[in-house]
């Protein structure tokens, strides 16, 4: 919801007052999606409250459709400047804050929340502003040297917020993902996305020789496709590479051609993303997709994908939904880090040192090699209890038995579970792990993966989020788009569309269709002929 919008009214349409938090969030958008573990936190710690985020119009789409926000208000160019600042805080006003949360190191973003006259203002002391804060919290040489997520989030443990790390995720719609699916569907797989731009500087930018040499690997050895992506103003970037290609019948250039929203559904359905440290490498693990990340003049250890953040440097708790397979490369010479944004020797020496050979090699490491079929566990393998948590109510349908043909085809069998039940207090963890347990001992599956979390949690995890796959394509090299999802209900077959799996749906006394699958059986006897 954006500024503008009308607020809720009650039945008697007089206007809901509710207790109001302001975020004043971040102006670029790798920064943005490295502000989302924060932003999940300030949800859990004000799960009454309504949470106002502000930015400016080119990040809030990261920020589209994520439930730990309420309101997006948008920081127009006319809010610079001291009179812009007066503007801004007359607008603020209205909304009567109870609690500002500056995630922006600026002056000005201090300045903002101050002359607001919101009555507890949180942020970081530096840039000389800690007088326009009621909390500064204190800056040194070791939080500076923190992983950006974790900035953000010790700035909440320290102003007293119960923080946990988790993963960044963007939450994308299922239409998102299938208009993505659609528009690479004339490609051949596997379908290898190049970001050659980045906006800080060139001495982040590896030489678009070695793009073009690399994307020739992709196409001639592995007979695979290249999308390449970017800005309006990185077409140029895009061209020096085109240039440098003998061919180009599988490549297709979506330089300047999407919206953020588009870009991150594209990423999103890729099966590896060759990035330099961009925004969009950040959107890429945002959405969990393998990665090769080139690092340059910046260091990965402050702004490294998930790989590089280690909670317990600020002394945090993690929760970890699903893996990102990433890889890091960078070439540490003598003057690197310098944080420059242009090489002041010429060429970037450490990114010319990275060679599209060693490139190659790590996407190949990445691709999945294997598939699998993910089955639901209740009302698809078993008879439904209702929040099963005793082994005596466990009645496995006589087909499951039979599965074990599948493996004979080459597939895995794993198991994919919402288990709420957990956090509601109704099902005992270790009973639902000893049920899984028998699934892994018995009928010959690979892994059970499940989700513990209550719905109002808006996990990466919980069907039909697809984080349950993206941790078993993780863990066991699965190809998601040549795998099977079978399940009972709407959300398995939403999780199997979300990644271009198979949506197989098994009828039920309770569930008889779904508009998302591919095909519709009455029980497991079935499935070995249709797969």
């Amino acid at each position: 919801m954006y500024e503008g919008e009308r607020s809720p009214l009650n039945c008697f349409g007089e206007l809901i007052l509710a207790n109001r938090i302001f975020i004043r969030g971040v102006n670029w958008i790798g920064d943005a999606v490295m502000t989302l573990p924060a932003l999940r936190c300030i949800r859990n710690a004000f799960k009454e409250e309504e949470i106002y985020l502000m930015v400016k119009k080119w990040v809030s789409e990261v920020f589209l459709h994520n439930p730990h926000i309420n309101h997006i208000i948008e920081y127009r160019d006319e809010y610079k400047g001291v009179k812009g600042k007066i503007l801004a805080s007359r607008t603020l006003k209205k909304y009567s804050f109870s609690k500002a949360i500056v995630l922006q190191n600026a002056f000005d973003a201090a300045a903002l929340v101050y002359l607001s006259g919101i009555p507890e203002r949180i942020g970081y002391n530096r840039d000389a502003r800690g007088f326009l804060l009621t909390k500064a919290i204190e800056i040194n040489e070791k939080t500076k040297r923190l992983h950006h997520t974790l900035y953000y989030l010790n700035l909440l443990k320290e102003d007293g917020i119960d923080t946990v790390y988790c993963h960044p995720w963007i939450y994308l719609t299922l239409q998102e993902r299938m208009d993505a699916q659609r528009k690479l569907e004339v490609l051949r797989r596997p379908i290898v996305v190049l970001n050659p731009g980045a906006t800080y500087g060139s001495a982040k930018r590896w030489p678009t020789e070695y793009f073009s040499r690399l994307a020739e690997m992709v196409i001639n050895r592995l007979e695979g496709s290249i999308v390449i992506t970017g800005s309006q103003a990185e077409q140029i970037v895009t061209e020096e590479i085109l240039k440098g290609l003998k061919e180009r019948d599988s490549i297709m250039n979506l330089t300047g051609r999407t919206s953020l929203r588009q870009l991150i559904g594209i990423l999103s359905q890729a099966d590896v993303v060759i990035t330099n440290d961009s925004g969009p490498m950040h959107l890429a693990y945002a959405v969990g997709t393998p990665l090769v990340a080139i690092f340059g003049s910046t260091d990965p250890e402050l702004t490294g994908p998930p790989s590089f953040v280690d909670p317990l440097a600020v002394g945090l708790n993690s929760r970890i939904e699903f893996d990102i397979p990433a890889r890091v490369l960078f070439k540490k010479v003598e003057c690197s880090p310098c944080f420059e944004r242009d090489c002041r020797k010429g060429e970037p020496l450490c990114l010319k040192k990275i060679s599209p050979e060693e490139v190659f090699e790590t996407i190949t490491n990445l691709l999945p090699q294997k598939k699998a079929v993910f089955f639901d566990r209740d009302g698809t393998l078993c008879h439904d209890a209702h929040y099963l948590n005793n082994k005596k109510d466990l009645h496995i349908y006589p087909e499951v038995q039979h599965l074990y043909r599948l493996k004979e085809k080459g597939f895995l069998l794993i198991g994919v579970s919402n288990q709420s039940g957990i956090a509601r207090g109704l099902v005992d963890r270790s009973v639902n792990e000893e049920i899984n347990k028998i699934f892994i001992d018995d009928y010959g599956f690979e892994a059970f993966y499940y989700c513990p979390h209550h719905p109002e949690e808006n996990c990466a995890c919980r069907k039909p989020s697809p984080g349950m796959l993206l941790k078993a394509r993780a863990e066991y090299g699965i190809d998601l788009k040549s795998s099977v999802v079978v399940g009972d209900k709407d959300t398995d077959m939403q999780m199997a569309k979300a990644v271009g799996a198979r949506a197989i749906f098994i009828r039920t006394e309770k569930n008889r269709d779904s508009r998302h699958a591919d095909a519709v059986i009455e029980n497991l006897s079935e499935l070995h002929e249709i797969i």
